[in-house]
């Protein structure tokens, strides 16, 4: 069995993707109101620890557990379009920087349990890729245990690549929701590192033959495919993502609809909230909580990957 600590953890796309690979998780950390009922909800066992920036402190004192996984998308707004792309000088940018510490604790604490360290995934935006800070380039220097933030070969960060350095070894590639049975086009950077002896990230992110996550599986040119899911969805007209254009006219996109482009059992979201029963419950925060997330079978992949992966280095 697998644990994991998840930070940023919104709805816990992880921990629907990863319970039925036998995952368990020891803790989520989400600050979030509506996310955070949610998982108290569907999870009142796992203890949500709030602002992630205290976890590293947690873990280095031995109030939290160092698990093997840490899964988590430090805020993608920071990187966006949509954010103003103000990277590492937007504070939730920053909280990148935060997870490699808490991810440093854990395999600090890990060591001194005679464990291999820990395996880290994380996710967020393309834009990431072409920060005007070079957001990403930090990230992977920070990862990797080197000096100074790493710089891309040209303009900007290519879509997939590796980097080996003195402290772990990482992979990342671009992946589109819509390649793993989704109706939505949904494009995210996935990170997968580790210091663990033996473990290449590469294993995980790229496959040598089969169906190419990144390009399309031969779908069927009937079926449609969604526009991406974001935060905002389900306010105004033009929110296109909020609407659908069908023979009857234009009418709203529903929030079972979008667990369903992402990947959750319908009713996900329905929850009881702010003292109402679920049936109570409004659309908007479903809308934003369900944009927010990541999309359960891309995690789910990983997982498996992950799962063997590791499963050869016992």
């Amino acid at each position: 069995m697998l644990s994991y600590g998840s930070v940023c953890s919104g709805i816990e796309a992880a921990t629907v993707a990863w319970h039925p690979l036998g995952f368990e998780p020891e803790w989520f950390a989400e600050i979030d109101r509506f996310p955070s009922a949610l998982l108290a909800h569907h999870y009142p066992d796992t203890p949500n620890h709030g602002d992630m920036t205290r976890l590293p402190a947690m873990v280095l004192a031995g109030k939290i557990p160092a698990p093997d996984l840490l899964v988590g998308g430090t805020p993608c707004q920071a990187f966006s379009v949509g954010g103003m792309r103000e990277g590492l000088a937007d504070p939730r940018g920053a909280l990148t920087i935060k997870y490699v510490e808490l991810a440093d604790a854990v395999d600090y604490v890990r060591a001194g349990q005679r464990k291999p360290a820990c395996v880290l995934t994380w996710e967020n935006v393309p834009g990431v890729l072409s920060d005007k800070g070079n957001a990403f380039g930090c990230f992977l220097g920070a990862l990797a245990g080197e000096d100074c933030e790493l710089q891309p070969s040209g303009k900007k960060w290519p879509d997939a690549g590796c980097v080996y350095g003195p402290q772990r070894a990482i992979a990342w590639r671009v992946l589109d929701a819509q390649y793993f049975g989704l109706a939505q086009r949904r494009r995210r950077v996935f990170v997968i590192a580790s210091a663990r002896d033996g473990f290449d990230p590469a294993e995980v992110l790229f496959e040598r033959e089969g169906t190419r996550r990144d390009s399309p599986p031969g779908r069927p040119a009937q079926e449609p495919v969604h526009p991406t899911l974001t935060a905002q969805g389900g306010g105004s007209l033009d929110d296109r993502e909020a609407y659908v254009l069908e023979s009857e006219g234009v009418r709203r996109t529903t929030p079972v609809e979008w667990e369903r482009c992402q990947g959750f059992a319908d009713n996900y979201t329905l929850i009881p909230w702010r003292g109402k029963p679920a049936e109570l419950c409004p659309d908007g925060p479903r809308y934003k909580a369900l944009g927010n997330s990541k999309a359960v079978p891309v995690v789910r992949w990983l997982g498996q990957r992950l799962q063997q992966t590791l499963s050869r280095l016992q």
